[in-house]
């Protein structure tokens, strides 16, 4: 492909020398696991997001169910408890759910933005709800002051997954991670914060549930010998931290060049066969997917190949049609089905070239039904 859909190679390249030295400095202390580097990242980044606590763990999955299972043991949830969270996500933001003895309640996502649908939401509201997910869908904050609004008045634990959504701000000056009581981010190499390898973090101001949070991502210890809860083996490594802080340093750079490509393809992408995302221009979203929604999606995947453009799908199984998923739901959502089956990612990164943007621009304008 002339333009592929992420070069994760050239995003990385970046920092080649400073990795290296990264590298040479943790080999260097002799300690690889829950060490300086990790010390150093998880302080950095609870600064960045503007929380009290980071807590860096084996990946995003893990950051999301230990945030439910540390409620639990707290005693602030219990099993069978039923969490809000959005029907249009990854499939992992309900696993977490699930996996923590939990009963998710599938919500619709608002057309236009790809974000949980408010109406919705209250439409599903029920005494047993106790908590709600909200996913920042493709980098793009929730309604922050309707979500508080919701959950106040609800009494409910608010919980973000902003597993896609690293450095995006409201228009308060507060980041993803720092809205709700808790969040879990992923570091997969794809995100606009990734590592070379898996990686998560949870965010918290909460000090009882950061504490509980450390303990269960290191088998439930609270020493080297002594486990006083029922934990698991889930800490992010001291090489993914290093290299975490070295890229958390331009992490605002890289998601203002992400708007810069958004902004063009928003105002240049004229075609009556496709709907561009809604989009303000503040620094509310930080696009790690920029998707747009066409009823001619498979022929226009193509077209973009013969191109030399690769185009992606997220998410085309919905959740509620997943297989490991459907002893645990059953709901009709016909609006999550309608952007699974239209929905197309175009390339977005913060090393696409002018050019290359024109290709795709161009490429997406020609189309012809």
């Amino acid at each position: 492909m002339t333009i592929p859909f992420i070069d994760l190679r050239q995003v990385n390249m970046r920092f080649k020398t400073a990795f290296q030295n990264d590298f040479k400095i943790l080999q260097n202390s002799g300690r690889y696991i829950m060490g300086e580097s990790l010390s150093a990242f998880e302080e950095e980044f609870a600064a960045f997001c503007g929380t009290k606590h980071t807590i860096g763990v084996g990946n995003g999955l893990d950051a999301l169910t230990l945030i439910f299972e540390s409620y639990i043991q707290l005693g602030r949830l219990k099993t069978g408890d039923k969490i809000l969270v959005p029907a249009h996500t990854y499939m992992a933001s309900i696993m977490a759910i699930i996996k923590a003895g939990l009963v998710p309640v599938l919500v619709e996502p608002n057309i236009d933005t790809f974000n949980i649908d408010f109406n919705d939401m209250r439409a599903k509201m029920m005494p047993q709800v106790k908590a709600v997910m909200a996913v920042h869908m493709y980098g793009f904050l929730v309604d922050t002051q309707a979500l508080k609004s919701f959950c106040r008045d609800n009494n409910l634990i608010c919980i973000e997954d902003a597993a896609q959504a690293h450095g995006a701000m409201t228009a308060y000056g507060e980041r993803a991670g720092s809205i709700g009581a808790a969040a879990g981010f992923s570091f997969y190499p794809t995100k606009n914060l990734g590592a070379l390898g898996d990686g998560g973090a949870v965010t918290t101001n909460d000090d009882e549930l950061a504490k509980m949070i450390r303990q269960l991502r290191d088998y439930g210890r609270i020493n080297r010998d002594e486990s006083v809860v029922f934990g698991v083996n889930s800490r992010l490594d001291d090489i993914q931290a290093s290299f975490l802080s070295t890229k958390l340093k331009v992490l605002d750079d890289d998601n203002g060049l992400r708007r810069a490509v958004a902004n063009r393809y928003i105002r240049e992408i004229q075609s009556p066969f496709v709907a561009t995302p809604t989009y303000s221009g503040d620094l509310d979203h930080v696009w790690h997917i920029f998707a747009i929604r066409s009823a001619h999606r498979n022929i226009l995947i193509d077209h973009l190949k013969n191109h030399g453009i690769a185009a992606m799908v997220h998410y085309p199984i919905p959740p509620h049609r997943q297989k490991a998923l459907s002893p645990f739901i059953e709901s009709e959502l016909p609006v999550s089905d309608n952007i699974s089956q239209t929905q197309i990612s175009l390339p977005i990164s913060p090393v696409m070239t002018d050019d290359q943007v024109s290709m795709v621009i161009n490429a997406v304008n020609a189309f012809r039904v």
